[in-house]
């Protein structure tokens, strides 16, 4: 019996997380053994299965060593690579006390020595290692206010990065030794100076840009951040280091995984089972309710007018959307998405036949324990018979109990993975 749309939309979501998995990625990418140590250092979600996998290609009668840190509940069992655990997106005591030890094994090096540099998404959190003059409490304080502010990540980094003593390149900076990173990626572009912060990639940004951030979103920071940042504009403190940086000629960052295969991974899938699609972009951004009416116009458009696609058609996006958090509800930018686009297609009452699904391919949509959800026809439907307001849920950014009430959450677990967000909406 042929599949129906929502196991063909759960399956093209496991291929594009399969095509993202390190195990699978990162052998292709590993450098040769140098005449030294090698020493391998990492961050983010997919730390650990990138660290596992350096060990299984790694040549057993060479040196290797090393530290990684990923989220709590991310961690593998390695034998060369000592794994830590750490708070996500929230820094903790616990990713500063890595991120401390990672900077001093990466100053222990010299010349003919390796740092190997595993970086994948959430590597700014778990990497929390304030600058000097700014406490830890401070560093949370902004992050939190950050995260809810709707901020995109390329400028909630920018701030990071300058309140930093590992990031914006602070990690390359800090060691003798030559730099070789791979990179998963996780935000739209894939440029490695916004990816986990960048900690071996040259920055662009400025302690002005930090401060205009701060500004554009309404932060208002604690003192001990404002001082630092002004500190910086001044030239009290030194600035990140910058594209030219002479120091970077013996730096290598490679992203080694991203979005667009992750895309073509489940495109290629759902044409396997007869189903055309369109891949719209891997890098789409914006806040998740005004994405999702562009795409329900797009919906639309196919639906009623054939234009630009004949339905049947799957049409694909990847990035990663925002939620400004207006009130204390459950939920992430997926759920968030998802409930957006079945109220704007509800709108339509004629508009039978859209499934869609959204899910982060860390398996974890904002702070909850799913990756996603699903979208049917009948939703909304379900949600009326059930005494639920969609519109009311969305405005309380609690995305993720409508979705539980209906029993259409997608729960993976962690993937140890992290290529941004998967949405696929399958018309007709």
């Amino acid at each position: 019996m042929r599949a129906g749309p929502r196991e063909l939309l759960l399956e093209s979501f496991r291929r594009a997380v399969e095509a993202a998995d390190p195990l699978k990625v990162l052998p292709n990418h590993v450098p040769s053994p140098p005449r030294g140590r090698t020493v391998v250092v990492g961050a983010g979600k997919a730390a650990a299965s990138m660290a596992l996998a350096i060990e299984q290609c790694w040549p057993s009668e060479a040196d290797l060593e090393g530290l990684v840190v990923t989220r709590y509940g991310h961690g593998l069992l390695t034998n060369r690579i000592k794994v830590l655990e750490a708070a996500h997106p929230v820094p903790d005591e616990a990713g500063e006390h890595a991120a401390r030890e990672i900077l001093r094994r990466a100053r222990a090096l010299g010349p003919e020595d390796l740092l190997l540099v595993l970086v994948s998404g959430g590597g700014s959190a778990l990497l929390a290692l304030p600058a000097s003059g700014v406490s830890a409490a401070d560093l949370r304080e902004t992050t939190r206010q950050l995260l809810r502010s709707g901020a995109p990540i390329q400028h909630i980094n920018t701030v990071r990065k300058h309140l930093s003593a590992i990031q914006g390149g602070r990690l390359a900076a800090a060691t003798r030794a030559r730099v070789a990173a791979l990179i998963i990626s996780d935000v739209a572009g894939d440029t490695p100076s916004d990816i986990a912060s960048g900690p071996c990639a040259p920055d662009p940004t400025t302690y002005a840009d930090a401060l205009q951030v701060l500004e554009s979103y309404g932060i208002k920071a604690p003192d001990g951040v404002l001082q630092h940042l002004y500190k910086g504009v001044r030239g009290a403190v030194s600035e990140t280091p910058k594209p030219g940086d002479r120091l970077f000629g013996r730096v290598d960052n490679k992203v080694i995984a991203a979005a667009q295969a992750s895309l073509q991974a489940g495109a290629a899938f759902l044409r396997g089972e007869g189903v055309p699609c369109a891949i719209l972009g891997d890098s789409v951004t914006g806040e998740a309710r005004e994405v999702a009416r562009v795409y329900a116009a797009l919906a639309r458009q196919v639906k009623q007018h054939a234009e630009p696609w004949k339905p049947p058609v799957a049409l694909l996006s990847g990035g990663e959307l925002t939620v400004t958090v207006r009130d204390q509800g459950r939920g992430g930018r997926c759920t968030a998405f998802l409930l957006a686009l079945g109220i704007e297609l509800a709108a339509t009452p004629s508009l039978p036949g859209v499934h869609a699904i959204a899910c982060d391919t860390d398996g974890i949509d904002g702070t909850e324990d799913n990756a996603g959800a699903l979208l049917a026809p009948d939703s909304m439907d379900r949600a009326s018979a059930l005494g639920l307001s969609a519109r009311s849920f969305l405005e309380a950014n609690d995305s993720y109990s409508f979705f539980e009430k209906l029993s259409d959450l997608v729960v993976t677990g962690p993937t140890r993975t992290n290529v941004n967000d998967y949405r696929a909406i399958l018309v007709g």
